[in-house]
């Protein structure tokens, strides 16, 4: 069950909050007005979601590139880089 603190916490509870969130490595969430603001997380979670967030992208992109494969759009390396010399007046 996520954790939930009125904006008024960052102020007046910042240290609490700081020791949840590299206790528990988890976010918690900050309200304002009684409506979802923030997300308030230790480095190490937020480092943890950029690299989770990197290797999606990175087989995201694979995925692509295995599509591409079977539907046979392909071309040889040596072709791609002399297009690119050519494109960059190498």
């Amino acid at each position: 069950m996520p954790t939930i603190r009125p904006s008024a916490d960052l102020r007046n509870s910042y240290n609490e909050i700081s020791e949840f969130c590299h206790e528990y490595n988890e976010p918690v969430f900050i309200t304002k007005n009684g409506k979802g603001d923030l997300v308030v997380m230790s480095i190490e979670a937020y480092e943890q979601y950029e690299q989770l967030k990197s290797r999606l992208e990175l087989y995201s992109l694979l995925g692509e590139g295995l599509e591409a494969v079977r539907q046979g759009k392909v071309r040889p390396a040596s072709e791609v880089i002399a297009d690119i010399r050519k494109e960059l007046n190498l």
